[in-house]
Parts: C-alpha cells; structure tokens; sequence
C-alpha cells in the first residue's frame, strides 16, 4: 500500500537552503585526499541531488584544490558553487581566480580561539571579518560569513560581529558548533537569540559537528527555530567525530517538519554510495537513511507488521530515499519471513516447509552461524527436493 507522511510538526511553507560542505570540510577527514576530478565527480551528483550550495573546497590549500574548485565552478550550473577562504584578501582573491560568485568566509570567535590560535583582540578580529566582507562584496560576491566556534563565544560579542559584518553586506550569517558542543534547546535559543539582536537582511545558517552526536538534531532544532539554512556532508564524513548528515537533515526537515526543500530525495542512495567509495570510508550499517540495515527487518514481530502495513515499522517508504526494503531471515525470524521468502521463490508456502525452513535457520543462529540469502535459498530447495531430514548441511 503507499505510504504518507505520518508525522507533521508544522505547516509545509518555509523552504529550507542546503549548504553541502563534502568536497570542503568532508575532505578534511583525517587519511582523505580527492583528486580534482573525484571532486568534480561528487559536485556533479550533488548538483543532480539538488543542493542549494556546494561548497566546493578551500582554494588557497593547494595548487589542485584550486583546479578542482575551478573546474567545479566551470561545470556546475544549477547549484551555487562557494568557496572557503580567510579574513584575508589572498584567500579571497584565490577564490576569485577560481571563478567562483559566492564565498564563505570565516573567523573565530571565541575567547578560547582568539587567545591561543589568532592571538588577536576582539576589535582585531571586527576589523578583520568588516574587511573581509567589504572586500569580498567589491568583487560582486555573494558572501557567507562564518564565526568558528560561534557556540562557545560570548553571545553579545557573537551578535557585534553578525551585526558589523551584516552591515558590511555579508548576504549570510552561519552559526558554526565547530566542535559539536551544543544540544537542540540551546541551539534553538542561540538562533532566536541571533534573530533578535541581529538587524538586517540577512539568511542565518547553522554549520554543526557530531562530537557529541547531536549535528543532526542540532541542525534541525535550529531550523524549527528560525534558522534558514543548514550545512551538512554526505554520510556525516568530515573530520574527527564529523559533520552533520546532509541526508539527514533533509530527509528529517522535509518527511518531519513538512518543510521544503530541494533535494531529489531519490538520488540519495547513488550520492552517498559515490562519497562512500571514493572516499574509502564505509557507510554504518545502522546509518539512518542510507545503511543498509535502515529499511531492514528480521524480528518475526516487525516483519508481520511490516508485511500487513509498512508504516506499522517504517517511518516513510524506503524508496523515497533510493533504498529497498530488505526481508532479512535469522534466528529472530518468524513464519511470516519464511512466508515471504518462499513466495518470493514461487514456492507453495506450506506448513511443513515453512516450520522445518525456521528450525533450521533458528538451530544455524543459536550456532552463531549467519545464513546468508543463497543459504537460507539453498535450505529451501534441499527441502522440497529431498525433505526435512537432508536440508541444510553444513
């Protein structure tokens, strides 16, 4: 039967902006190294998944992240191509050279950050982020405008510089929890917090880090409260504990939320399979959306349910999201798995078949032995071939 939304928090009219930082802070995984045309390879399918801003690389790294920002920005049309770069104007140039029209600028913001990594002053690090974003703007860029470590900076310092840099014309505002410190109702309260002190025409962003395991929830929250946009990695890659799951956020703000957004929900599976392999990190099993086992079923109590109704234990219909549901059999399983197996096979379901299939497959579990889908098929057809007493020798 076809599924629907189950779950509404709120009307379906805010669209939600995308920010994909993959090929940027997704690369800074630590033991990963694209070339300039793997780069180009995963803009291409973002730019197909249908994010707002791919945020292409840090172009000033390196001669080849320069090329692939390049070529990025030179092949990418219908997504927004943006560059990273520092408060300072060789950064912003390289991306100007590179032939992008947005920039995301960034500087910390933090007591901790500016003490012992910039070892500058507060008027130091206004007068920097103003400069940046006046320079920036000179040029016809669209910029973004990033405070590192926003979430543990001094809130009314943290609301000066938006408020400096906004006046400058930065055309966005991004909160980053650059080490994943914060937790949904407070990171709801800074955004309203930012909302309130922070006047002008502004889209306001959140960029937040899994250290804690709350990027997701963290994105989302902000965005229940007044966020705009959220930035995220394909499979959460990014380094140390990583980003939040693009794939996440938006799958939780569009079949959650009820708000919109622009991703082509179906061509999430295909994306994250591209940055998993070239990327050389393997996707979780248990990763909500796109692992394996998230629209998998073994419990003979969930594949009963989920066999007479879907939603009984799926939250929305795996195909939305360019996955199938699998019928897994194990030593959990129950009738109604063999059932669907056997049917699957053309086979009469009969009692006898369907009890000896599931004492075999249940002796094989309490071994600690795994049937796989050839197995459990092979058990099949040794038992209606030769009988109970033949099948499944191992």
């Amino acid at each position: 039967m076809a599924q629907e939304n189950i779950v509404r928090a709120s009307p379906g009219s805010k669209y939600v902006r995308l920010l994909d930082t993959t090929l940027r802070d997704g690369e800074q995984t630590p033991g990963v190294a694209l070339k300039p045309e793997d780069k180009l390879r995963i803009a291409l399918k973002l730019e197909e998944l249908g994010v707002d801003s791919i945020e292409a690389g840090f172009p000033i790294v390196s001669e080849g992240e320069f090329k692939a920002v390049k070529a990025i920005a030179r092949e990418v049309s219908n997504s927004e191509v943006i560059a990273l770069a520092r408060t300072r104007k060789e950064d912003i140039d390289r991306a100007i050279d590179a032939d992008v029209k947005a920039i995301h600028i960034f500087i910390a913001t933090s007591d901790l950050h500016m003490k012992y990594k910039l070892r500058m002053s507060r008027e130091e690090v206004v007068e920097a982020a103003v400069n940046a974003v006046t320079y920036a703007k000179s040029h016809g860029l669209t910029v973004e405008f990033s405070a590192e470590d926003a979430t543990r900076s001094d809130p009314k310092f943290l609301a000066r510089v938006f408020q400096e840099v906004v006046n400058a014309g930065a055309d966005r505002l991004d909160i980053a929890d650059t080490v994943g410190v914060m937790w949904p109702s407070r990171m709801a309260s800074l955004v309203r917090f930012v909302r309130d002190m922070v006047k002008g025409n502004y889209l306001l962003s959140v960029h937040c880090h899994d250290d804690f395991g709350m990027a997701v929830a963290n994105s989302v929250a902000a965005i229940e409260a007044g966020a705009d946009q959220a930035h995220g990695t394909i499979n959460g890659v990014g380094e140390r504990a990583g980003n939040a799951a693009l794939e996440e956020i938006a799958a939780a703000v569009k079949f959650l939320l009820n708000y919109n957004v622009n991703i082509r929900f179906e061509r999430v599976k295909e994306v994250s399979d591209l940055v998993s392999r070239l990327f050389g990190i393997p996707v979780p099993p248990n990763k909500a959306i796109v692992g394996a086992n998230a629209f998998s079923h073994e419990s003979g109590i969930h594949v009963h349910g989920v066999l007479s109704n879907p939603f009984t234990y799926e939250p929305i219909d795996p195909t939305r999201v360019g996955m199938n549901r699998r019928i897994v059999v194990g030593k959990h399983s129950g009738k109604h798995s063999i059932i669907y197996i056997l049917r699957s096979m053309g086979i009469e379901p009969r009692d006898d078949i369907v009890n000896a299939v599931l004492k075999k497959v249940k002796e094989l579990g309490d071994m600690g032995i795994k049937a796989s889908e050839e197995d459990i098929k092979r058990i099949i057809m040794e038992l209606v071939n030769y009988g109970a007493d033949k099948a499944g020798h191992y």
